[in-house]
């Protein structure tokens, strides 16, 4: 397997996790009033990492 397919998929991975765990993580990490927006942008952190991961492993195993 090559080098960048891996770390694709590492990157996908941790897209994936930022979005699975964006409530239990902003729960730990920032105050009540924060959790709403908090939570959102790692979400979205999560979808654009997925995304990027994604591209690269495509464009590896062409």
């Amino acid at each position: 397997m090559n080098l960048l397919i891996v770390v694709g998929i590492l990157i996908a991975l941790i897209g994936v996790i930022a979005i699975y765990d964006a409530r239990p993580l902003t729960k730990k990490l920032f105050g009540f009033g924060d959790q709403n927006e908090a939570s959102l942008g790692l979400k979205i952190v999560g979808f654009i990492l997925v995304v990027i991961g994604g591209l690269v492993i495509y464009l590896n195993i062409q």
